[in-house]
């Protein structure tokens, strides 16, 4: 009797929830979408920091842009979709429901921010190379380092694209570096930001500090290369032993169902099955912190 009342519920919720937005969307007047396409890619004004701060400054570093109000539409489905677990598979399914899309959401987000990194660090180099070269063509530290941004290629040119959006709006150029850097929290960066730091307050040659910084960059990028392929075994070794219990499942899912399905159906096997799930989360959490200390 309580799943067919919660499907009902959910089904109820969804169909009110569409309603909503269907009125939502035929009271937007023309004029209002005419002005938000008009805004996109225009200076915008720093907003105050608010509870939603954290993920704001996750999806920027992805390269997500700000959360919306579709956010709040995903964590209804979320809600939604523990419910429909419940409903279908009891404590357990409303634990799986719970737990493995905000697990997996986290993990994107990782991931699309270290690989967005990564390529950012790469363009590095060629980007204070342009800067450089703008400098000794007679142009001033500011208008070189825009210059290069506006040359640059994406994701860097998308990333730096706040610094000049700061400077538009009157922030100073070392200000504006020492944010950007600050957001992404990489070294590279915070020297970066912090050579045009000091250049500001104390002069000197910009040349020559910014050769410097392309030299010390490169090497870094050669030693981890290096590193990276003397602890290939290690990382291949961590991966093997990550996925082998999730082969397992799935190797006997595939030639005796009958053998897990038995546990699921049995109070002590669940507890089993709770029991191996979690053990697997953190010894994988475990040898994930493992490889990040190598």
């Amino acid at each position: 009797m309580l799943k067919p009342a919660l499907l009902i519920l959910v089904c109820l919720i969804m169909l009110g929830v569409s309603i909503h937005l269907l009125l939502k969307g035929l009271r937007q007047t023309g004029t209002e979408r005419v002005l938000n396409r008009l805004a996109q890619g225009q200076p915008q004004l720093v907003v105050e920091k608010t509870s939603w701060a954290g993920l704001e400054r996750a999806f920027l570093r992805a390269g997500l842009g700000r959360p919306n109000e579709q956010l709040g539409r995903w964590m209804l489905l979320w809600a939604f979709g523990t419910l429909i677990g419940f409903a279908a598979g009891g404590w357990i399914g409303l634990v799986v429901c719970l737990l493995v899309p905000p697990l997996a959401f986290r993990l994107f987000i990782s991931w699309r921010y270290q690989r967005r990194l990564k390529r950012m660090i790469e363009q590095l180099p060629t980007l204070l190379d342009h800067t450089v070269r703008s400098l000794k063509s007679g142009r001033t530290l500011a208008d070189a380092v825009l210059g290069a941004i506006h040359a640059a290629d994406n994701p860097l040119k998308e990333a730096m694209g706040r610094v000049q959006r700061n400077v538009q709006l009157g922030v100073s150029l070392p200000d504006a570096a020492s944010d950007f850097a600050e957001l992404y929290e990489k070294d590279e960066l915070r020297l970066f930001a912090l050579g045009l730091k000091v250049n500001h307050r104390y002069g000197g040659n910009a040349s020559e500090l910014l050769e410097n910084l392309i030299k010390m960059i490169r090497e870094r990028e050669q030693a981890a290369r290096q590193l990276s392929a003397m602890t290939g075994e290690t990382r291949v070794t961590a991966w093997v032993l990550g996925s082998l219990p999730l082969c397992l499942a799935t190797y006997f899912l595939a030639a005796n169902p009958a053998y897990l399905l038995a546990m699921w159906h049995d109070s002590s096997g669940q507890m089993m099955l709770a029991s191996a799930f979690g053990l697997q989360a953190v010894g994988s959490l475990a040898l994930w912190r493992m490889l990040r200390s190598v």
